[in-house]
């Protein structure tokens, strides 16, 4: 059994087309969070430059520090929103790159079992035990690896959920103090 040059190209062209769709998503996800950072950056900016103007025309010390006061919630809230996007390009980054690499192992696990079965047609009598074997922990191999995929999954939900109910709870305070 030898490896041929067409089996050593299909390799290396598989491998480098997965290191291209790596490459690709960090981009992506490079380029939305730079967009999203200038944006705040941009926002802030002007919104220090209003906020300025507005303290400076306060005709007294009360209007001052309802001013000053009135700047918070706003601030507040595209802190949130500002973060509530960072993390969405980081979940959507993690499940393309979890998409990638599951695309690698399943491809891997093709042409190992291939190999195997090659392997076994030409391997001595009483070898069956020892190809049944491997099959065997590769099925776990996988099975382990699906189970360790769907925690992941519901990991990242309930990491979601919580997020969600987190944002949720600082608008409410702020809505509450707001209200006060």
């Amino acid at each position: 059994m030898y490896v041929t040059p067409e089996q050593i190209q299909s390799a290396n062209k598989a491998n480098v087309e997965a290191l291209l769709a790596v490459a690709n998503a960090q981009f992506a996800a490079f380029e939305k969070l730079a967009t999203i950072s200038a944006g705040a950056v941009k926002g802030a900016f002007e919104d220090s430059i209003a906020n300025t103007r507005a303290l400076i025309g306060a005709k007294d010390v009360q209007e001052f520090v309802a001013l000053q006061n009135s700047f918070a919630q706003p601030a507040i809230e595209k802190a949130i929103a500002y973060s509530k996007s960072m993390y969405e390009v980081a979940t959507e980054a993690n499940a393309e790159l979890t998409k990638v690499a599951e695309r690698r192992v399943a491809e891997w696990n093709e042409g190992f079992v291939t190999l195997l079965d090659k392997v076994s047609k030409n391997a001595p009598a009483g070898s069956d035990v020892a190809v049944a074997a491997i099959k065997s922990m590769l099925a776990a191999g996988n099975s382990a690896y699906d189970n360790y995929t769907k925690v992941t999954k519901q990991a990242t939900e309930i990491a979601e959920a919580n997020v969600a109910a987190a944002t949720e709870t600082v608008k409410g305070l702020a809505r509450a103090k707001k209200a006060a």
